[in-house]
């Protein structure tokens, strides 16, 4: 999501429109209700471990965030998420901002990693903007896709920003990215409006 630098969209759609050297790039709004049900818990997958964030696993969300968008069409647009110096400036950025959100940031460690330590395989990162919680970065390593973990992350999450007293939370998706789509509207998202975010794109 752009919240004061270009870096910190969630998701790039790939539905574009250039004018005067710019790409606008269009997304869904989507919104959660967080004083209604909350989504079920769902369990951890065989070989995973779910983290809170603390302060000593910035690096760790870095790394997950890198490993999560550097084959993505994000990074031609942003290049800080294409590169592992890039992810650690943006997590940097996002847990020194006054409104960061502890407990609506999570890490998705694999087990079976050198000398039995886990590999950061995904993250995600909660900021408060006003009345709204909002998601930042939500992402999961390539090879580990469609085992639920980004429902998991988005779950803990929305119940983070609850317990810090938010009622309603937000995130910004690509239009083209039916799959995602589909996951926020079975955890109760709803479609609040069309956004369009301009960025300058080499060869536009």
């Amino acid at each position: 999501m752009d919240f004061g630098t270009g870096c910190l969209f969630l998701l790039v759609t790939v539905c574009r429109v250039s004018a005067l050297g710019m790409t606008y790039f269009k997304r869904f709004r989507m919104e959660l209700d967080l004083s209604g049900p909350m989504p079920e818990s769902v369990s951890v997958p065989e070989g995973y471990e779910l983290i809170p964030y603390a302060e000593g696993l910035v690096r760790d969300h870095a790394a997950a965030k890198f490993q999560s968008f550097r084959e993505e069409l994000d990074t031609s647009v942003f290049p800080c998420l294409g590169r592992r110096d890039g992810c650690l400036r943006l997590m940097r950025e996002i847990t020194s901002r006054i409104g960061f959100v502890p407990e609506a940031t999570w890490l998705v460690r694999h087990r079976g990693g050198a000398r039995g330590r886990g590999v950061p395989v995904g993250t995600v990162q909660g900021i408060r903007m006003d009345d709204w919680g909002a998601i930042q970065n939500l992402g999961i390593h390539r090879s580990h896709r469609g085992l639920g973990l980004g429902s998991i992350l988005l779950s803990r999450a929305a119940k983070g920003f609850r317990e810090t007293g938010l009622r309603r939370m937000h995130l910004e998706v690509t239009t083209d990215n039916t799959a995602a789509i589909r996951l926020y509207e079975r955890l109760g998202f709803k479609r609040s409006s069309v956004v369009y975010k301009a960025a300058e794109v080499a060869g536009v």
